[in-house]
């Protein structure tokens, strides 16, 4: 199976997807990446911080942006290069947050897309960044 090729792809094309934070999210991200911070795992110590409970991960939310990506725009068989990410405010669980890319940029020579990449929660961004990403080119 494979995504869109490199021609296929125009300035201005977007793909996006949505997902509904859950408490086995969070937890399931821990386990794989090792972060147990407590503003992640500890309702009684994040009632503590600024946020008034547990937040996912940022980069479970940055995960999101992956998967439009990979399964989306341009697809299976692109290759991430690199992905700038800010953290603008946080995602809570039961947050749905929209995972939306959109080329910023195509580098014909190199067969690289230039995404912009961010991640609404509620309208507002709470995630964003840019993504280099290396695109298949058809065969000859």
């Amino acid at each position: 199976m494979l995504g869109l090729y490199f021609d296929e792809l125009s300035v201005g094309q977007t793909a996006e997807t949505t997902h509904v934070v859950g408490f086995a999210d969070v937890e399931a991200f821990a386990a794989v990446s090792g972060d147990h911070n407590p503003v992640h795992m500890d309702e009684d110590f994040a009632k503590t911080t600024v946020f008034g409970g547990r937040i996912a991960h940022g980069m479970l939310a940055a995960a999101y942006i992956s998967a439009v990506l990979g399964n989306q725009l341009p697809g299976p068989g692109a290759i991430y290069l690199s992905q700038s990410l800010r953290f603008r405010r946080p995602v809570k669980i039961g947050d749905s947050v929209i995972a939306r890319v959109t080329i910023m940029a195509l580098d014909d020579e190199k067969a690289h897309a230039t995404f912009q990449t961010t991640c609404l929660v509620n309208g507002k961004s709470a995630v964003d960044g840019e993504a280099l990403i290396m695109v298949p080119r058809r065969e000859k």
